[in-house]
């Protein structure tokens, strides 16, 4: 691949700037946080410890020359904590604290900043993303919690949208989203431009792409999971901001010493002004589509966008032993423009819209029974809806159409703590999922309903051990599904490995999984082209019960601020459909199913000097079908990105933080017509089925933030980013029609140079 002269030039001035930084000296006031990652680079140890416990502690840092019990002496002489070593483990806590109490959860971690600060790899092999102690990365300054994770290797969107996550190869569908626990049918605002999770109130982020725990089902691909704070407030906090995007607020209430109340809430700034993000948004999002294009005899004027969204979660500490928590989400898309028309010399008006929304409410209760028991019950109820009325202005015909998802969940589980060593978790997981799908017009009249429900039942236990010195995990648990409607039975096992020796650390991970929806395209132009997917149930014949099966070795080197990982897998989904792939070939309108394999590697290296860092990923990829019934039966899936590149660097310094990249993958995969006889009984003659591919993708991406103090208890935060800084103009697809007897090309590009600003005050 050759950049082009201006790329270099702005590949060098990126990195020298970063380097300038990083030369400079720093002995002044750090925070405890940044020190404790210097130290655990130097020394190869891991801290433990909880956020308030260092939070607004700024000491200077250590001399480089003391030894390791000297760098602790040090600590708790400058910081007043208590530092208990175990093994390769400190934990940190006030001195009035028990020094050896088990934090389940910060235990976990055996690699902080992963990737950057607040992304930390865990002994399970999962990826969590703390929001709460976040650094900053290439193009974003709003911690959009799906634009996020796909900055970690093996995560990739195919269409630049985070409605179109594919985690190794799969499909967006085939990813699990809860939202504290809640399953989520919708992920974006913008139709998937940004993600419709509020980060202020989306407290951390777990990314799941293996050996997953057995209390999950669905997600055959992968799982993110999100989590909003767990801990009872005793101050106010709250924020509000804008971005050239939206305008948000969010406050964290304690109602008393037993009980808080957060909300969030967020809504589109386009009834007031329009900034060249939202024109750029709306642009890409109408692209080829109804909205942008009518026929030559139909103008479309009057075109509006609106989002909102808002969060609450309410956490009551019954007792010392009893917690509740409350949750409730409600998501709204909608876009309306008029369609025009001169008819017998009067002008006609009719109005289209698209409607997208999501409401979802949970209950969670948990008890410690003693020191041995916990026991936890959450239900929730999520509901998804998508609406679409296209008004055909030329015949007076309205096309309704609608797709509507509503799911109810009853999960119980119980955790028995064996010995220190050991820990058991089992429970009963009931899902009810009903699934409509709605087709009307009026003139002529024909209306199409269909209303489908499956439930399933699902039974799993789990265990989990570490040896005394947290050098070997090991979680190994057993589900087993009954769908009680097709009388079917599914296991699923599951398996999640690690082994550290002195700098390494090897992860085995393994999985089977099922799930009973995907998503669907019937015709490239449902829902005004928009968002055409649809879901969808199984119904165990022509869409069958989706299933999967992965295995994964790793191997981990992580020692005086160099991280390499490296990890290898293998991938078998079997139950897919042609619709639910996207094709725009000879097979847009087959029914059929069939399955892919993927076999792949991740590779990232990161190196941390001081208050720069700098990191490149790696992923390679080979993803086929297999379709027994259609004429080729096997050839590259619609998502196989064989080769991605990212490369990235941040700085940080006192109060302000900087961040630039590079994102590159080979082009995906398309098919042409054949050469020189294009055209057969007025259909286009495809050549083989993906044998060519897109255009290489490129774009570089740059971001800056900046917080001061307004008051002493009020923050202000400044931040820019460009997305996409030299309006690269990347083919995201291509695909052919006959029109007037001819060939004609439809190409789809990417978002093009987009910037945005954000100002956020803390109080």
């Amino acid at each position: 691949m050759k950049l082009k002269n201006r790329q270099l030039l702005m590949l060098t001035l990126i990195f020298v700037f970063s380097l300038s930084f990083y030369a400079q000296e720093n002995n002044k006031l750090q925070p405890l946080e940044s020190i404790f990652v210097t130290i655990q680079n130097q020394f190869n140890i891991q801290f433990n410890y909880a956020e308030d416990t260092i939070k607004g502690i700024h000491i200077i840092p250590p001399s480089k020359d003391l030894s390791f019990a000297d760098v602790l002496l040090y600590l708790e002489k400058e910081t007043q904590l208590s530092f208990v070593l175990k093994a390769t483990f400190v934990l940190v806590t006030t001195k009035s604290e028990p020094p050896f109490i088990e934090r389940q959860k910060l235990d976990q971690i055996v690699i902080s900043s992963y990737l950057v600060k607040g992304i930390n790899k865990l002994n399970d092999g999962a990826l969590e993303i703390d929001f709460t102690n976040f650094d900053i990365l290439p193009g974003l300054i709003n911690t959009d919690v799906l634009q996020t994770v796909q900055a970690l290797p093996g995560i990739q969107s195919i269409n630049e949208t985070v409605s179109n996550i594919n985690i190794r190869g799969g499909t967006h569908d085939q990813n699990l989203i809860l939202w504290d626990n809640i399953k989520m049918y919708q992920s974006g605002h913008f139709f998937g431009l940004i993600s419709m999770y509020n980060p202020q109130i989306t407290n951390t982020v777990n990314l799941i792409k293996n050996g997953s725990d057995a209390t999950y089902t669905d997600g055959v691909s992968g799982i993110i999971s999100m989590q909003t704070e767990n801990s009872i407030t005793t101050e106010f906090e709250g924020s509000i901001g804008a971005n050239f995007i939206d305008a948000n607020g969010f406050a964290d209430v304690p109602i008393n010493e037993k009980s808080s109340f957060q909300i969030a809430a967020r809504k589109s700034i386009s009834d007031f002004v329009e900034t060249p993000t939202y024109t750029n948004f709306f642009d890409r999002i109408s692209q080829d589509t109804e909205v942008e294009l009518n026929s030559n005899s139909i103008i479309n004027s009057d075109k509006q966008f609106d989002f909102y969204d808002v969060a609450l979660r309410w956490l009551y500490k019954i007792s010392d032993k009893d917690e509740l928590r409350i949750n409730f989400i409600n998501v709204s898309n909608e876009l309306i423009f008029n369609e025009n028309a001169i008819l017998n010399n009067v002008e006609e008006t009719r109005q289209s819209s698209l409607t997208q929304n999501s409401i979802a409410g949970a209950v969670y209760y948990k008890r410690n029974w003693n020191e041995f028991w916990q026991s936890s019950f959450e239900v929730f109820e999520t509901d998804y809806k998508l609406k679409a009325i296209n008004a055909n202005v030329l015949d007076a015909q309205r096309f309704l159409q609608e797709n509507v998802v509503s799911e109810t969940s009853v999960k119980l589980k119980t955790s028995y703590k064996i010995n220190d060593k050991f820990q058991l978790l089992s429970g009963y997981h009931f899902v009810e999922t009903e699934i409509t799908n709605l087709d009307d017009v009026d003139i002529p009249v024909f209306r199409l309903l269909v209303s489908e429900v499956v439930r399933t039942h699902g039974l799993f236990s789990q265990v989990a051990y570490k040896n005394n010195d947290k050098t070997i995990f090991l979680k190994l648990g057993l589900r087993f599904n009954y769908i009680d409607k097709f009388k079917k039975q599914i296991w699923e096992p599951r398996l999640s490995f690690s082994k550290k020796v002195d700098a390494f650390t090897l992860e085995i991970q393994g999985e089977m999984k099922h799930q009973n929806t995907s998503q669907i395209i019937n015709f490239q132009n449902d829902f005004l082209g928009i968002e055409k997917r649809r879901w969808q149930l199984s119904n165990n014949k022509d869409i069958p019960v989706i299933k999967s099966k992965q295995g994964s070795v790793g191997l981990t080197y992580s020692k005086k601020g160099w991280l390499i990982n490296a990890e290898s897998y293998i991938k078998r989904v079997d139950g897919i459909t042609t619709q639910s792939q996207g094709f725009q070939n000879e097979y847009e309108f087959v029914k059929t199913n069939g399955s892919y394999d993927v076999t792949g590697l991740d590779v990232l290296i990161r190196k941390r000097i001081r208050n720069f860092n700098a990191w490149l990923s790696y992923s390679f990829m080979n993803n086929d079908y297999k379709f027994k019934e259609l004429p080729e039966q096997r050839f590259s899936s619609n998502y196989d990105i064989t080769h991605a590149i990212t490369l990235g660097t941040t700085y940080t310094k006192d109060r302000f933080k900087l961040s630039a990249g590079i994102n590159w993958h080979s082009g995906k995969p398309t098919t042409l017509p054949l050469m020189n006889n294009e055209i057969i009984d007025d259909a286009v003659n495809f050549d083989a089925t993906n044998s060519s591919r897109l255009k290489d993708y490129i774009r570089i991406d740059m971001s800056a933030l900046y917080d001061f103090k307004l008051s002493q208890k009020v923050k202000a935060e400044l931040g820019v980013s460009i997305w996409n800084v030299l309006d690269e103009n990347n083919e995201i697809d291509k695909f052919y029609r006959i029109k007037n007897g001819a060939i004609n090309e439809t190409l789809q590009s990417s978002l093009g140079w987009t910037p945005n600003a954000v100002l956020r005050v803390h109080f």
